[in-house]
């Protein structure tokens, strides 16, 4: 055929094949071909009545095109459900199952025959195809979308052989599967524990850890913790924080209850696999009112793509709940922590350790940190991690002089500031070494300047809180307290409560303070130090001497080292009363 005879068209394809042919054929040849006959006779008066014309059909392999997509893919799912009821006369190691693709594209008219890309992608599709099911392309699927009244699952842009560029790919979701995942899934505003914020509210669920090893495990978790700081730094984005989906991890949940329990509307659940410097990463977006499956995709990457395909992710899912940003908050959502993919995977391994607060774990945290900035001195999150780290390391004992290592824990926070004004966690982790170093305005700048960059960080609130509480300004610090505990809600953080708590008592609201506190200790248990402590000065403060002394031993069976004095000059109020007012109540409560 010569150039000047090539015959082009749009059309719809229509691809099948068996699925596990090979197997059949090996355990029963006569058997399978009788099968087979009788499927494909099925098949091609099916396609006929959907004015389609079948093209080719040698072996286990049925062509055909169609005029309309819509013909296509309704043929192409009665032919499924048909072929399902005649299974299910069959023995199960008997059952022929067919994969189908439909693509919508440009053929080249060869007599009778189709060629070119256009039937190549439908036969692409077919083998994405799962047995018995059918896969649309993108632009089938532009077509149908909503004109059989068919649910789709999105399968994301698939790269196949010999096709240039990828392919947008669709599962059309059987009738059986479209029923119950709208009955499943399916969360109800009645039910949920928060009422459903104004913006749109969001869930990350810890993304699986698919590689068989778990020393990859800080990698999914990191992944997942680097989406949820992205995209809480969208001010108009509702994120619950890490510590709550979280609490999921490892854990065969639904989205129904995920929703329910934190008050979102939106849930992203995901998984990772890392094979060498290879790694796939799987996510879906989840509408839990509606059951709608947004968005999905897979990826298939180098290593080295891990931070342009974590941006990917979140662009999309913004794009998919409508999300619009400004200039400004697209490009902080961009920026990128660090280019070096050794310096990020420490500081990833880094945090795992944080989780644990004891010193043989913040020794090993600060290692991976410091290895970190060794490959990257330039890394304003590992600067930031190892200021947190050093004023921790403070709290747990391990300096002689405190004072020093808090004035060293400032300087990191700072030197990561100066790199990377923009980083949220830097700000937020400077403010409580400003609280204790008794620089009160320093602090709350900080904490403010925190929420600001990242206003869905229950981190920031809870610092910003803190610092308002400790630099006398407490009825300003109480709504930064129950902001930080609803978007962290699973498990309530005990610290904010008691800190929640103590601001209650500055105030002289002692029934709040109660009730903050002893809440705290259902939720943590009955060895709270700082809890107890608390609520021993909160009741001798309402003379309730009774249960002031009964509070006061608990503090002495859990620490029988306790001094009052020791206390008073570790706490950082800016004002003396306060910390005077603190101390004349554990003495009330009998507190030596």
């Amino acid at each position: 055929m010569t150039t000047q005879e090539v015959k082009r068209k749009l059309a719809a394809i229509f691809s099948a094949d068996v699925k596990g042919y090979s197997r059949l054929m090996g355990e029963d040849e006569e058997g399978t071909i009788r099968t087979l006959n009788t499927y494909k006779e099925v098949m091609l008066s099916l396609i006929q009545q959907q004015r389609g014309r079948v093209v080719d059909a040698p072996g286990d392999n049925v062509l055909a095109e169609f005029g309309s997509v819509v013909d296509a893919v309704r043929c192409a799912v009665k032919t499924q459900k048909e072929l399902k009821n005649r299974n299910a006369q069959l023995p199960e190691n008997r059952r022929m199952e067919f994969r189908i693709g439909v693509n919508l594209g440009d053929v080249i008219e060869d007599g009778e025959q189709i060629l070119g890309d256009g039937v190549n992608i439908a036969a692409r599709l077919e083998s994405l195809s799962e047995a018995g099911g059918v896969c649309v392309s993108g632009t089938a699927f532009d077509q149908v979308e909503n004109k059989l009244g068919l649910r789709y699952e999105y399968l994301g842009e698939q790269t196949v052989k010999n096709i240039a560029k990828p392919v947008r790919v669709y599962r059309v979701l059987m009738e059986t599967e479209a029923v119950a995942q709208r009955g499943l899934e399916v969360a109800s505003k009645e039910n949920m524990a928060f009422p459903l914020p104004d913006l749109p509210s969001i869930a990350v669920l810890p993304f699986e850890n698919m590689s068989g090893d778990p020393k990859q495990e800080f990698f999914s978790d990191g992944i997942t913790e680097t989406i949820i700081t992205a995209l809480s730094k969208v001010p108009n984005l509702f994120v619950i924080a890490r510590n709550s989906t979280f609490t999921y991890k490892g854990k065969p949940v639904k989205v129904k209850q995920v929703s329910e329990e934190l008050g979102v509307q939106y849930v992203l659940e995901g998984s990772f696999q890392r094979s060498g410097d290879r790694i796939r990463i799987t996510a879906q977006l989840i509408d839990a009112l509606t059951g709608h499956h947004l968005w999905a995709e897979r990826y298939d990457r180098d290593l080295t793509d891990i931070f342009a395909l974590q941006d990917e992710i979140t662009m999309k899912i913004l794009a998919a709940i409508q999300v619009k940003l400004t200039a400004g908050e697209d490009a902080r959502l961009r920026a990128k922590g660090t280019k070096n993919l050794e310096a990020y995977l420490k500081l990833m391994q880094a945090r795992q350790y944080m989780l644990f607060f004891n010193k043989e774990n913040y020794a090993l945290a600060r290692q991976l940190t410091e290895q970190a900035l060794a490959l990257d001195p330039h890394y304003a999150a590992a600067y930031a991690t190892l200021c947190r780290v050093q004023m921790m390391e403070v709290t747990l004992g391990v300096y002689k002089n405190p004072r020093e290592a808090l004035e060293q824990s400032a300087k990191l926070g700072e030197k990561a500031i100066t790199l990377d004004d923009s980083n949220a966690l830097a700000h937020a982790m400077l403010t409580p070494t400003y609280v204790w170093l008794k620089e009160h305005d320093k602090a709350i700048a900080e904490a403010e300047k925190a929420v600001s960059l990242d206003p869905n960080s229950a981190f920031a609130y809870f610092v910003l809180g803190s610092a308002l509480d400790f630099a006398g300004r407490s009825q300003e610090a109480i709504p930064f307290f129950k902001k930080s505990l609803r978007l962290s809600p699973i498990p309530i953080d005990t610290a904010t409560l008691v800190r929640l708590g103590s601001a209650y008592r500055q105030l002289g609201q002692y029934e709040e303070s109660v009730a903050s506190l002893k809440k705290a200790l259902q939720l943590y248990g009955a060895d709270h130090f700082m809890a107890h402590l608390w609520l021993a000065a909160t009741y001798a403060s309402m003379g309730r001497e009774k249960e002031a002394r009964a509070e006061a031993a608990e503090v002495l069976r859990i620490d029988p080292t306790f001094s009052v004095d020791s206390m008073a000059r570790r706490l950082p109020y800016k004002d003396q009363k306060a910390i005077d007012d603190s101390v004349s109540a554990w003495r009330k409560a009998g507190l030596k």
